[in-house]
């Protein structure tokens, strides 16, 4: 069964951490100054790595950037939500 959170798009614009750079990553959302996406974040902690297994991954960000992209991705949602 999906998880419904999943399937709401997140508006990452909003997000001080994020950026938009023509031609950098096609355009798509990143966390200002890499060429990290947000939503593989986020999705891997739904999916129930902890903040410490995703800082492994994405070693260059520090675990407060990555609470941040989570609890903005989740605020998002749940004021999506009716």
């Amino acid at each position: 069964m999906a998880n419904t959170e999943t399937e709401i798009e997140i508006d990452w614009t909003a997000c001080e951490l994020i950026e938009r750079v023509p031609g950098k990553v096609s355009g798509r959302p990143v966390v200002r100054g890499t060429r990290i996406m947000p939503d593989p974040i986020v999705n891997s902690y739904e999916l129930g790595d902890s903040i410490e297994e995703i800082h492994g991954g994405f070693p260059t960000l520090s675990t407060a950037q990555i609470k941040r992209l989570i609890d903005f991705a989740h605020d998002q949602r749940a004021q999506a939500r009716p």
